[in-house]
């Protein structure tokens, strides 16, 4: 503890504007950023058995998997989206569209959650999508125009006030005049070179021409990375429309990212998308492609010399079928074929006659880097074509099995093999 207070301190005297407090950040946020109390004395706790959790169960008897593999209710998580699992096993935080990041954990141990409550209550978030973990315990928690910095998280999280600093101060992940109520789920990672990286979704469906250079220069419809800090923002990743799932190689240490392609062109095109990385500054294809190799009538893209060298998807996934949140398999209890594969959510389709999605995909890749994807959990919609859950995340636990986020459910699910 004595190491987090002096590591605390030395990140109040970084002189770059990312720590810095900006005038319209709550007063809580700048006691808690002095470790000082702010008078919050309650948690709010979600119940975890009851006629609701039955019914959940109820739906997971029809889910589909490959031999030996079993999915249980972890926890009732309302608006349940994309989790980060504390290095320590301790506590997994789960990020909502809404203004709430949930605490879960499994104090005995049985792989079932024992207890769900909101993590630093004394706090107004405003879409705080993304959680995620340093190695060394420090939680990021990305929101629409904000990043927030959490150390030590799985040790203050049991206390209503929690150390609570800004990474990126509110106003100044995107300009304020960009903030937009449509794609503002932002997910980040900690890469192998120890920056965060982070995603920036571009509001529009087909993002206008008079935007572009604007939208470049922030890496908005795009991935950023900067130093933990908050120092040295650049734009790693260009040509995204807007991608709410990405993950490193376990080996290569390579970005891999999930895309959602145009809407409006027909229920079959344009596909999505599972992208690969190689170097900074890629491009890959938005606005002047949908997805894959479909061009955009819109704005007249498609009638458009591509100004960009663009990479191509390593897979093409099915259309609309809304690819959110992916991990690579880390663990060790599924069988050897499953490491370092992706596994992956699809949301599931909005806008198409026939729906189509919501399901665990995975994806293998092999010593080229050549990719297929195939599904691996699915069941969650209807013979009427009803949707019972809508899977966003998927993240390893330390016992090897995997999680999955499901916010229309509000719920999260243990994926075991061999139990």
């Amino acid at each position: 503890m004595r190491y987090l207070l002096a590591t605390v301190a030395s990140l109040s005297l970084f002189s770059g504007a990312a720590l810095a407090q900006s005038a319209n950040v709550p007063d809580n946020l700048d006691k808690l950023s002095n470790f000082q109390t702010t008078g919050v004395t309650e948690f709010t706790f979600i119940e975890q058995g009851g006629n609701y959790a039955e019914g959940i169960k109820k739906t997971l008897e029809r889910i589909t998997m490959p031999d030996g593999f079993k999915i249980e209710l972890y926890a009732v998580v309302p608006d349940a989206r994309h989790m980060a699992v504390g290095p320590q096993g301790i506590v997994t935080f789960v990020g909502t569209r809404k203004d709430k990041v949930w605490s879960v954990t499994d104090r005995n141990k049985d792989r079932v959650a024992d207890e769900v409550k909101d993590f630093a209550p004394s706090l107004t978030f405003s879409i705080p999508n993304g959680p995620c973990f340093s190695r060394d315990g420090f939680l990021y928690i990305a929101e629409q125009n904000r990043v927030l910095l959490f150390p030590a998280a799985e040790f203050f999280y049991e206390s209503p006030d929690v150390a609570a600093f800004n990474l990126v101060a509110k106003g100044e992940l995107i300009p304020q005049e960009e903030e937009s109520f449509n794609h503002t789920a932002r997910v980040c990672k900690i890469g192998p070179d120890g920056k965060i990286y982070i995603s920036l979704g571009q509001p529009f469906n087909v993002a206008p021409p008079e935007k572009l250079d604007k939208y470049d220069k922030w890496g908005i419809g795009g991935i950023i990375r900067m130093n933990t800090d908050g120092t040295g923002r650049e734009v790693y990743t260009y040509g995204v429309r807007n991608s709410v799932g990405h993950d490193f190689h376990p080996e290569t240490g390579e970005l891999w990212w999930t895309d959602n392609q145009v809407d409006g062109m027909g229920d079959d095109i344009p596909p999505g998308e599972i992208n690969h990385q190689t170097a900074a500054g890629q491009h890959f294809g938005a606005p002047w492609y949908g997805g894959g190799s479909v061009r955009v009538p819109d704005h007249g893209y498609d009638k458009m010399e591509v100004p960009v060298e663009v990479v191509m998807p390593a897979v093409e996934t099915i259309a609309h079928a809304a690819d959110l949140g992916m991990s690579f398999y880390t663990g060790n209890m599924f069988p050897g074929e499953y490491k370092n594969a992706i596994f992956s959510a699809q949301h599931g389709s909005w806008n198409r006659t026939t729906p189509v999605g919501a399901r665990v995909m995975v994806t293998f890749i092999d010593d080229e880097g050549n990719a297929r994807t195939e599904p691996f959990a699915e069941g969650w919609i209807d013979e009427n074509g009803e949707y019972l859950g809508r899977p966003v995340d998927v993240a390893n636990l330390k016992d090897g099995s995997i999680l999955v986020s499901d916010d229309l459910a509000g719920a999260l699910y243990r994926i075991s093999y061999g139990e």
